[in-house]
């Protein structure tokens, strides 16, 4: 087992002060560079978006699930997710990097797919997906984890954005990708699943 101290004291990468300092970095630095992206894209008249946006069930479109969340239609769309992704990257963060960009590679990844799979005709861009998966991650972590702070923070952001959930449901407005919201909270979950803690207690398998 390696020694996680010096002198008795937790190293500084420990701490939750540390966690927070990264935490709000990495946040930043991502919603930075959506920002950067924008500038260029209203620039380029948006024809960035027909470019790499996601196009359905197209050969050459499955390779824009690695873009589209990083385009949006303007600024009022990119602004809609600027604050949920900083709240909720933040807190997802807190649990470290590798927890970070694990649940946003799935929330990507598989809100990509579905929207690949059965979205309509029209071309799917922004990060709202993304503010799904790290949204839905953190409401059902505390479950699978067992752990009661985790789901009394997840009962909060509940009861705060819970009505954003709706946004999964094709009843709402046609404009909005529920396709891309749907993928991403499932990818969420599954991030939750993969990286959930085992119990305590729980007997090892030894071979």
């Amino acid at each position: 087992m390696l020694d996680s101290t010096r002198n008795g004291r937790p190293r500084a990468a420990d701490t939750t002060a540390a966690r927070a300092r990264k935490g709000l970095l990495v946040v930043g630095v991502f919603v930075l560079v959506l920002y950067v992206i924008e500038i260029i894209n209203t620039l380029m008249l948006r024809s960035l978006n027909g470019t790499f946006g996601l196009r359905p069930r197209s050969l050459d479109g499955f390779l824009d699930i690695l873009t589209f969340p990083l385009l949006h239609a303007n600024l009022a769309h990119l602004f809609s997710n600027t604050l949920p992704l900083i709240i909720f990257g933040f807190l997802v963060l807190l649990s470290g990097t590798r927890v970070f960009f694990t649940t946003l590679a799935l929330s990507w990844l598989v809100s990509g797919a579905v929207v690949w799979l059965i979205g309509g005709y029209n071309v799917t861009v922004g990060a709202s997906g993304l503010v799904f998966g790290l949204f839905a991650f953190l409401l059902v972590r505390g479950f699978f984890n067992r752990n009661w702070w985790q789901i009394l923070l997840s009962v909060v952001l509940f009861l705060t954005y819970g009505g954003i959930l709706f946004g999964i449901l094709p009843t709402v407005a046609g404009y909005v990708s529920w396709q891309a919201h749907l993928g991403g909270a499932v990818g969420g979950v599954l991030a939750a699943l993969l990286l959930s803690v085992p119990r305590a207690g729980r007997p090892r398998i030894r071979q």
